[in-house]
């Protein structure tokens, strides 16, 4: 049995923080642009592709399932972990972080249904409540969705036990979601609302993740080798997928072909050694992308209230001026907190 401090190192992709680290930052431009109040002039870049961004936390599921995998998938199956290991530290690397800042929420906007909703927040398990729409932190619903999908982890590692059987459960997911988009199973309420909200509509970008580490060793080797070619593939997805996009097309549909994009740029990370993807600055971003997440609206209020629309009559640098300030102040916060206020709670309990 090999020491649990070691277990997720044991594989590591270095260009997951390329992809950890740019989802981030694309995330953090997006929120900006949707809620700074004097909007930048109309391009393609600000009324189709930032907007586009939001879709990055589908990528960060992918990367999730991937990376999980990585850390505790022969662990798990092979029985060399306990369950109090496991959850004990998926609660310590999200909840002092994620508590602060529910608390801070709390603070700026005290109210009795604030206090409820910070409540579910701290259990991390508000992911299982039907139909959640939680104010406090709204970005957490993400955090609710992947604590559901390290709740199942167990049952996920069951479900990918060998090559074959994931790719029936993949196609079982895939159907669920296309039914469940189609048809609400609840006779009360005739529409489907089920969105990415939703652990059921999420899980196939899990499977994904999960299909991309059994397949990892042959991946891997054929995009080190022909890397130039698996640059190109990459590359001609990309581009594809922008194409289709000009078209609508129904909610199950976009999910699928992100699904297959994402899976596509994760395969191309886990094989190369690109620089754009393995460098420092992206290392360390990566490393507090959990926290930037979490914490970049809450920077965002305290930009906005500094009113630099005042100063700056251009509109798109008051937009670029925002979105570095933002950001600035979201990196500063997240290491502040994460290596220094809340490190020794985290070394005490962890």
């Amino acid at each position: 049995m090999y020491p649990p401090e070691k277990a997720e190192r044991l594989e590591r992709y270095g260009s997951l923080d390329g992809l950890r680290a740019y989802a981030a930052i694309g995330i953090v431009i997006m929120h900006v642009l949707a809620n700074i109040s004097v909007k930048p002039s109309e391009n393609y870049f600000t009324v189709t592709l930032i907007p586009w961004f939001t879709d990055f936390t589908l990528l960060f599921m992918v990367v999730s399932g991937f990376s999980l995998c990585c850390g505790y998938y022969e662990r798990i199956k092979a029985g060399l972990i306990t369950p109090n290991s496991f959850y004990k530290k998926r609660y310590i690397r999200i909840l002092p972080f994620f508590a602060s800042l529910c608390v801070l929420d709390v603070i700026i906007s005290p109210s009795m249904y604030s206090l409820y909703e910070m409540f579910a927040d701290m259990t991390l398990c508000f992911g299982l409540l039907p139909d959640v729409n939680i104010s406090v932190i709204g970005v957490g619903w993400f955090l609710g969705v992947v604590f559901v999908f390290y709740m199942l982890f167990p049952f996920f590692v069951f479900l990918m036990d060998n090559r074959r059987r994931g790719w029936i459960v993949l196609v079982a997911t895939l159907l669920l979601v296309w039914m469940a988009t189609r048809y609400s199973f609840n006779g009360e309420s005739p529409e489907p609302v089920i969105g990415r909200g939703n652990i059921v509509y999420c899980m196939p970008l899990f499977m994904a993740g999960g299909l991309v580490f059994l397949y990892r060793n042959p991946l891997s080797l054929f995009v080190n080798r022909h890397n130039r070619m698996a640059c190109c593939i990459m590359l001609a997805g990309i581009l594809t997928f922008f194409v289709l996009s000009l078209w609508e097309y129904s909610s199950f549909v976009l999910l699928l072909s992100e699904l297959v994009l994402f899976t596509i740029v994760l395969i191309y990370a886990i094989g190369s050694d690109n620089i754009l993807f393995n460098n420092r600055v992206v290392k360390y971003v990566s490393g507090l992308s959990m926290e930037i997440y979490l914490c970049h609206m809450v920077m965002f209020r305290v930009v906005e209230r500094l009113h630099l629309e005042n100063f700056i009559s251009d509109t798109d640098c008051l937009y670029i001026v925002v979105s570095v300030s933002v950001m600035t102040g979201t990196i500063v916060f997240s290491h502040v907190m994460k290596h220094y206020l809340l490190k020794g709670i985290i070394a005490k309990f962890g």
